[in-house]
This record gives structure tokens, sequence and C-alpha cells, in this order.
């Protein structure tokens, strides 16, 4: 017997079917018998015919639409980071549930999904978006053949679309990042070489809590963290070498190693700080709990922009700040596997990102990151990174 009477906590009747799928447990609940009766003899049924024969014999059925809605977004998800969930999210209702999702499962063939491709893109739709909903067309796809809905997976046979030329980003050079943290500590616009140095007396508004947004970005420069990870950061996240972080993309806890000059800047920034217990954020917001996006954007733009534009880097944005980190390490002669766990990505994507800096440093002097720090510190001469592919 698959049919199985229960008592919600509320005190209401439901009829569960239980079922196994591959190596999956299945359920689904009914408020009437005979409704779960139906719908067990229907899996029965399935059963015994196996894929194909149903396939053969059912007409339309069950939609894309359906599916995710009722089973993938439901048994399939939970797992996933909520930024994760955000993007599919977006990308399935911009992109895949318009055009296929009414699309009974049984008819989404590789030519059909071929010409959805082809069709987005015509349309003017981004390369990298469409190769990202292809994807993650084929990931719902998989499930539904493993619960035994298709028989094989058509997103399988379809080549995705070309990937865009990756554009190319320069890593924000100690000296450099020395100047934005002038510019906001100070609100006075130190130049690189290539700008005039502002005349004197002439002041910038850029921060209103400068040490706090200073030491945010070193942190993202000089730990390379993304800046989910680093609005995370907790003073119980900052031990005496390392920091703990908790990363927003992969769920997965590293050690980032801590630099002694950004220790240095956290320890000032402490001594201003009025929330240092263990648990309290390095970086609060007005209220002391974490920023809201919106916050996070106004940051962005109101901070580190001006800072940015200010060092004649109006290309930098707060997330390519960790190439820095990368660069540095690789000065150092730092291995692919340590910089690729630093960094908390896989060690092909850093090989494959940083490449060429890694045969351009290939004989060259190794370089110790602290140390380079400290004479950003003190002198006006730049560093040279070579160019480096964003994405990471």
């Amino acid at each position: 017997m698959s049919v199985h009477p229960k008592t919600t906590p509320a005190g209401a009747k439901r009829y569960v079917v239980r079922w196994r799928e591959g190596d999956r447990n299945r359920s689904q609940a009914f408020t009437r018998r005979k409704d779960a009766d139906a719908y067990d003899a229907e899996v029965n049924r399935r059963k015994q015919l196996g894929p194909i024969a149903v396939q053969m014999l059912d007409a339309g059925g069950e939609t894309l639409d359906d599916y995710v809605a009722n089973s993938w977004a439901v048994g399939h998800t939970a797992h996933l980071a909520k930024p994760t969930r955000a993007l599919y999210a977006s990308l399935y209702d911009k992109h895949i549930g318009p055009f296929l999702g009414s699309v009974p499962l049984r008819e989404l063939t590789s030519d059909r999904i071929a010409a959805w491709q082809t069709q987005r893109l015509a349309a003017g739709a981004g390369p990298e978006a469409v190769r990202k909903s292809h994807t993650l067309l084929g990931n719902v796809l998989q499930r539904a053949v493993e619960s035994r809905r298709i028989a094989s997976n058509p997103q399988r046979l379809v080549r995705k679309a070309k990937a865009p030329r990756r554009e190319e980003v320069r890593p924000l050079a100690p000296v450099t990042v020395e100047a934005m943290l002038a510019a906001i500590r100070d609100g006075v616009p130190r130049s690189t070489p290539a700008k005039r140095h502002a005349p004197k007396g002439e002041h910038v508004a850029i921060s209103k809590s400068p040490e706090r947004d200073a030491t945010l970005v070193a942190v993202l420069a000089y730990a390379g963290l993304r800046p989910g990870e680093a609005l995370g950061l907790t003073w119980g996240h900052v031990l005496d070498r390392t920091l703990t972080v908790n990363a927003t993309k992969t769920n997965e806890r590293r050690s980032v190693r801590l630099l002694a000059p950004l220790a240095s800047d956290l320890a000032s920034w402490k001594l201003q700080s009025e929330h240092t217990a263990a648990g309290d954020f390095l970086f609060p917001s007005p209220t002391g709990g974490r920023w809201r996006k919106e916050q996070y954007d106004s940051w962005r733009s109101r901070v580190f922009a001006k800072a940015a534009d200010a060092v004649d880097r109006p290309d930098a944005t707060p997330y390519t700040a960790r190439h820095s980190f990368a660069s540095l390490l690789l000065h150092e002669g730092r291995s692919v596997i340590y910089v690729a766990r630093q960094l908390g990505h896989d060690a092909n994507l850093t090989l494959s990102t940083y490449g060429h800096v890694i045969e351009e440093l290939d004989g060259a002097p190794q370089k110790d990151a602290e140390a380079v720090i400290r004479a950003a510190r003190g002198t006006d001469v730049p560093s040279q990174f070579p160019r480096v592919v964003s994405g990471v």
C-alpha cells in the first residue's frame, strides 16, 4: 500500500502517495482519499509501461512550466544559495518560461531548443544570459529524466551559443588602492601619474564613514573577498593570521591569509567602531545589521565609484578589486592551487583567468605582498600588474 493517511499539525486529514523514482523517494499529498488512490494508480501504470511507452501513449501532458513549478523548484533548489536561486528564477522568467513554458515536456525536442536559442539571440538577448539559460534548461530537463517524465535530455544535443569575448580588466595596483583609501579617508583625490594632483585645499565629500569605507575597500583589494563575503564578516572571523570567510557563491567556508597591512587597517577600524563583539559585523549598517542590497548599491556608487574616479580608474568595481589580491599572490610565486583556495574557486578557473600572468612572471623576481603594500603606502611609484580577464 503506497497511500498513507496523515494528520497535519493543524488537525487536517491528508492522504500521502509515496513512491520511488530511480534513487529518490517521492511523495504527493491529497485532501481526498479518492484523488490519492487515482494518483497512486497512475504512478503504478507509468512504472509498468516505462518512460518510452508513456511518452508514446500520452498526448500533450505536463508542460515545462508545470514541472518547474510543481516538482523541480520544490525538490531540486533547496540546496542552492539564495543568490543562485534568484539568478535561476530571473533566467527562467525572462528567457525560458515565456517561450518554452507552455510546451509539454515530451515535445521539447533538440530542434525546438535550438530554435529557441537562435531566436533569443536574434531578439538581442545577451549571449552570456542565453548560455546560462541553456545550462539551466538542461539542469531542469535532466531532473525530468531522472524522475522518468521523459526518456532523454534533448538539451544535451544542442550546442551552446558561442561565449562572448571576456573584457580585460587591470587589477588595482597597491599604489592605486592606497590612493583610493586616501581619497575616502581625507576627501582629497590623490592621483596616479596619469592625472594631476588636485589643487591645494580642494576637497571632495566621498564618505560619511571614511574609516569604515576605506577599510572595506582594503578588505576587497587585499583579501580578495567578494563584496557579499566582506559584508558578511564578523569580528569573530578575524583571527591573528587569517580571515574566516563564509562564501556567498559556493556556500562553503574558507580561510584567507590576513596580510599584515590589512590587519593594521582592521585594528584601526576596530578602535573607532561601536560594534566590536565577536558576533558583530565588521561593516554594519546604521542599525548594526547586515547591509541590504540597496544600501550596498548606494555605497558602490556614492563611495567606491567616486574613489575610483579620483584615481582615474572608473572601470574598477568592488568585485573586480579582488583581482589585486590574486596578482599580489602571483607576484609572490604562489601556486595556482594556493591562489584558487584563497579566492574561493577552482584551479581551472584560476589558470584560465591568470594563466598569461603566470607566464609573464615566469623567471621574474618574486615580490613579497606585504612589502609591496608597505612600499605603496610610502611612495607614488606605481606597481605594474599584467592585464587579466574578468569574471572570476
